[in-house]
């Protein structure tokens, strides 16, 4: 007969150490969204309907400039933390590593481009 304490046969099967961690950051990222994405809807809409040199303008100013570049990299980088754990769940192996990767590799690529936008428009 095979006995086996409880532990024994969760071994292997519990936490992997970084749930906490994990956790806290989205809690962080969810308030700020909480705050920022409100205000860059109204710094958004402030600015909608101008001309071109209008919206340079506007966006030369550092309030929505600063506002828009942090609602851009928050709501992105609490994106790819959120995809970075789906895929950790349900894929495994090789695919898991190389699907963790170009999310990542996509995620910061989208945070560079949105801010050279905001900066050449911006400047």
């Amino acid at each position: 007969m095979n006995y086996l304490t409880d532990r024994k046969r969760a071994e292997g099967l519990g936490a992997g150490r970084a749930g906490t961690h994990h956790h806290w950051q989205m809690m962080v990222s969810s308030i700020l969204l909480v705050v920022l994405v409100p205000a860059f809807v109204i710094t958004f809409g402030l600015g909608l309907g101008g001309t071109y040199e209008e919206v340079l303008a506007y966006y030369g100013r550092p309030v929505p400039a600063i506002i828009t570049g942090l609602t851009l990299v928050v709501g992105i980088v609490h994106l790819m933390r959120e995809t970075l754990v789906a895929v950790e769940d349900y894929m495994h192996g090789l695919a898991e590593k190389l699907t963790l990767i170009a999310v990542s590799a996509f995620s910061y690529t989208m945070i560079a481009a949105g801010l050279f936008a905001l900066v050449k428009l911006a400047l």
